[in-house]
């Protein structure tokens, strides 16, 4: 098994249940916005371990994240602290920065698909949340304390006006230095689609915010995050989605021609990113940086479904629809600037991450009660 299973410990799925003992605030915290969310779970859960008081505000609107705020609970309790709550509410807001001493916001509307078909919420929680937050931390009496914003790579576009061919081991550019490293933070930012334009506008706001008024804040741009506690669906979080539905010998259904490739980024990976950032705040402050699997966890979306079948033991049935708006038919992250300034080793290999996110869907996640056929993954 990969290093993030061995240094990850048991995982259990309980009982909804947000409130109770240990809820509200706690004196001297970390805050987590969207903390009950699969990035924010794995993030709460590590700076819990390693001895902090955390405060996980989420408002618990995507369905099953319930459970990863029950998990916390139960495996820290006195460490973590809930306030349920939408970071478009000033009062619950305020009640959270009090006394905290970092913030990782990761409260966000994730879909595009979702912000398409109402571009006024997601503009409302990515943006609009984020300013709020922004301005609440800028006033805070006492001065603002670190906040680390959870970027995307859809900052960047859709790439298209990057020449690209398509081989066997899917679409890849035609200049070199593109397919030896990826796209670094210089790429020009050209947002698409309403949560593009969401995330992205955030994303500038607090850079300028950390510019215009010196304030200790850092963003990180996410590719293809994935491993034990995604709730993956056919709109965000593809890797666990593509599993799930495998596992349960569903078909998955592939926008475009499957040949579209990503990088791919284990959370436990990301998790050591983001306290790295936060621990490293004097020297970051002010920048963007990539923060994904890089080249060597590049990967198609039909080559990712092949290793699939090989872990379930058969073929996974696949349906075809239509490339969606905004897309991108090749995004790898040149993540080597994050990996200099925090220090980072490698990441875990996508292989050994995938069979241990396929481990965890079976021992205590969405398909825990699925037939058992990883004879693979063991």
């Amino acid at each position: 098994m990969g290093r993030g299973a061995a240094g990850r410990g048991s995982h259990g799925a309980g009982a909804a249940g947000a409130r109770g003992a240990g809820a509200g605030r706690v004196s001297g915290h970390l805050l987590v916005t969207g903390g009950a969310g699969f990035i924010g779970a794995n993030l709460a859960d590590r700076l819990a371990t390693e001895g902090h008081q955390v405060l996980v505000l989420d408002a618990l609107r995507r369905p099953g994240v319930e459970t990863n705020l029950q998990w916390l609970r139960r495996r820290h309790p006195g460490r973590v602290a809930s306030l349920v709550a939408d970071v478009r509410d000033p009062a619950a807001m305020a009640e959270a920065l009090r006394d905290a001493q970092a913030v990782f916001h990761l409260a966000a509307q994730v879909a595009v698909t979702t912000s398409l078909v109402d571009p006024a919420e997601d503009f409302g929680i990515n943006l609009h949340g984020t300013f709020a937050l922004l301005e609440a931390l800028r006033r805070r009496k006492g001065g603002a304390c670190p906040l680390i914003f959870a970027s995307t790579n859809k900052v960047y576009g859709d790439l298209g006006a990057i020449p690209k061919e398509c081989g066997a081991a899917g679409w890849q550019p035609r200049a070199a230095e593109l397919r030896l490293h990826g796209v670094a933070e210089a790429q020009p930012l050209d947002f698409h689609t309403p949560y593009g334009c969401s995330k992205g506008a955030a994303d500038q706001y607090v850079l300028d915010y950390a510019r215009s008024y010196g304030l200790p804040f850092a963003v990180l741009r996410m590719s293809c995050i994935y491993g034990p506690r995604q709730m993956g669906t056919e709109d965000q979080g593809w890797v666990a989605h593509f599993l799930i539905r495998a596992l349960r010998d569903e078909a998955v259904t592939i926008f475009g021609d499957g040949y579209q490739v990503r990088d791919v980024l284990h959370v436990d990976d990301a998790v050591a990113a983001w306290i790295a950032a936060w621990q490293r705040i004097g020297a970051v402050a002010g920048q963007a940086f990539n923060l994904g699997g890089g080249p060597r966890n590049a990967v198609s979306l039909l080559r990712m479904l092949e290793e699939i079948g090989a872990i379930t033991g058969r073929p996974v049935k696949i349906a075809h629809e239509a490339l969606r708006s905004g897309d991108q038919r090749w995004f790898v992250a040149d993540a080597r600037r994050a990996r200099e300034a925090l220090e980072l080793p490698a990441p875990i290999a996508w292989r050994d991450g995938l069979r241990d996110l396929a481990a965890w869907l079976m021992r205590d996640g969405a398909v825990a009660t699925a037939p058992r056929r990883l004879e693979a993954a063991t």
